[in-house]
């Protein structure tokens, strides 16, 4: 619980001063942000093994959350919000039909159904993608008969795709609305889970294809999440607001769990989990074109 605290609390510092300097381009700024966030297991993971290998674990917590501790001190120093008032260059913010910019407080937000709309998509775009994160390895070995290096190989192609989602979808966010973004990552989710539910023993490309598009997804939705908030709600009191928003996400880790194992209990196979991947991206799909938009003045 400790550490999880952390990491909300080490995310939603960058995504709130990258918006705050960038509103023009705030899904872009925010993925670029984020992609140090996915990115950051190919240093950790590897440091992290070899300390365990000379240090024994406990000690390796020691030294690992020191390093953290005085790294993200230093670091946290260049974070700066700009001055009240600021705006880019040659930027003129968008403009309500009453004239005016409009900012919500984080209770007027919840008031409106495109919090609920950008909350319900959120939950249900990290849930498959959660779920794919636990399981990897896991139907790799199990499933698609791969050997533990080429699993491992494999989960380490996945987190690329993690990394290069959150640029990617944060742009789209920016050009093509975020409901139109997420709309597109729902398809690629419900895409690939019908792979997975045909694939079997040696079906290296489907499990390879269908699993970097889940990884990507999830990338996706922590750059349209935070893009929505801002272009929905405004800036002003972004960090809480958005961190109402990102509550989404341990929902999603959690309803993740959830399905993954359930399948593997009742049917013997983590297959059957992606019948709800499945449904729930429709499911997704059916709210964007709903709620996920702008809320009225």
């Amino acid at each position: 619980m400790i550490g999880g605290a952390g990491v909300g609390i080490v995310y939603g510092g960058p995504v709130s001063v990258a918006t705050k300097w960038f509103p023009d381009k705030k899904g872009l700024a925010v993925g670029l942000s984020l992609l140090g966030f996915g990115a950051s297991a190919f240093v950790t993971a590897p440091l992290a093994k070899s300390l365990i290998a000379s240090s024994g674990p406990l000690n390796t917590f020691w030294m690992m959350g020191i390093g953290f501790l005085v790294i993200t001190f230093i670091l946290s120093m260049f974070m700066k919000f700009p001055k009240p008032g600021w705006i880019p260059a040659g930027w003129t913010p968008p403009k309500t039909a009453g004239g005016a910019a409009k900012s919500y407080t984080a209770g007027q937000m919840l008031g409106t159904s495109s919090f609920y709309g950008l909350w319900l998509c959120y939950t249900i775009g990290t849930t498959a993608g959660l779920m794919a994160i636990g399981i990897s390895a896991t139907i790799g070995r199990e499933v698609i008969g791969l050997d533990i290096g080429t699993a491992a190989f494999l989960v380490s192609i996945f987190a690329i795709f993690n990394g290069i989602g959150r640029p990617i979808f944060g742009l789209l966010a920016d050009k093509i609305t975020p409901r139109n973004a997420a709309i597109l990552s729902f398809a690629i989710i419900c895409i690939s889970s019908i792979m997975m539910l045909n694939a079997a023993q040696g079906s290296v490309v489907l499990y390879t294809v269908a699993f970097c598009g889940f990884w990507l997804c999830l990338g996706g939705w922590l750059a349209i999440g935070p893009a929505a908030t801002a272009g929905f709600f405004g800036l002003d009191g972004y960090a809480q607001k958005y961190g109402v928003v990102f509550s989404a996400y341990g929902l999603g880790a959690i309803i993740g769990g959830i399905i993954s194992g359930s399948a593997k209990d009742v049917f013997g196979s983590y297959l059957k989990a992606f019948w709800p991947t499945a449904i729930l991206a429709v499911i997704g799909i059916i709210i964007a074109l709903i709620l996920l938009k702008p809320p009225k003045k």
